[in-house]
């Protein structure tokens, strides 16, 4: 059996005394899209900084590719080849694509200048792996639609080779059609091997491009089913009742399929 990219284990984390995660666990196999999903206070955000350093967990145990880790911050993370990318996109609104995608990391030449014919060369490479069509890599980021920016920040994520991207409500501000380009953006991403952990209150989205599905309630897991061998509806039910007794695990349901 392939050693999972990520597998979090037995994971806590309290604020004071809220307990915002108890006993949680996650695997996530190479090349695979999990969506994350549970109502405002589940703890879905919380796990996710949790695995990329951003909070400390209190108890449990994190492995990457089998080995277990301790990241102090999201560098540490990146560095294993994890990226987050947030629902505020945190993009500058005042410079343009190819600023962007490299910010705080600009190509130099001879150690000193900005070296900005490679800097857009390799801002349009980028976008051209992602199949992202922009008028101008020169263009400025607060002159594009939601969707576009939306298309920016994956594209950073994407140049630093990630293994793994996060994304945090990614169609959540988003019309019909940039929500359907996002959604080829994910399965390309999926087709070159980018695993993917998508937090997502729109079940309708990861059940197209999703291969399995967890639930949260109140910082538990309630229910961990393979998409092929769920329904929207018994998601629902879930994320409504937190019943973990009426949920199949990913394991269970492939053992009643066959």
């Amino acid at each position: 059996m392939a050693t999972p990219i990520i597998d979090m284990r037995g994971i806590d984390k309290a604020f004071g005394a809220v307990q915002a995660l108890k006993d949680v666990s996650l695997q996530l196999m190479p090349g695979e899209i999990i969506g994350l999903v549970g109502d405002n206070s589940a703890g879905k955000s919380t796990l996710m900084k949790v695995l990329t350093g951003a909070y400390q967990r209190d108890a449990g145990d994190v492995l990457v590719d089998g080995r277990e880790t301790h990241f102090k911050s999201p560098q540490d993370s990146r560095r294993l080849g994890l990226e987050m990318i947030y629902q505020d996109f945190a993009l500058c609104g005042n410079m343009d694509i190819g600023q962007n995608i490299f910010l705080g990391r600009w190509p130099r030449r001879l150690g000193l200048f900005v070296n900005r014919e490679k800097m857009y060369a390799d801002a349009s490479g980028v976008l051209k792996r992602l199949k992202v069509d922009v008028n101008s890599v020169y263009q400025k980021v607060e002159s594009l639609s939601g969707g576009r920016q939306q298309s920016v920040a994956i594209a950073r994520a994407i140049s630093f080779d990630p293994r793994v991207v996060i994304l945090d409500e990614p169609t959540a501000n988003l019309s019909v059609m940039a929500t359907e380009r996002l959604l080829e953006t994910m399965a390309e991403l999926k087709r070159q091997g980018v695993a993917q952990i998508i937090i997502s209150h729109r079940l309708t989205d990861i059940f197209e491009v999703g291969d399995r599905i967890m639930v949260l309630k109140r910082g538990r897991n309630v229910g961990d089913r393979y998409i092929r061998h769920t329904t929207e509806k018994e998601v629902l039910e879930l994320i409504v009742s937190g019943t973990p007794e009426t949920a199949l695990t990913a394991d269970e349901a492939l053992q009643r399929a066959a």
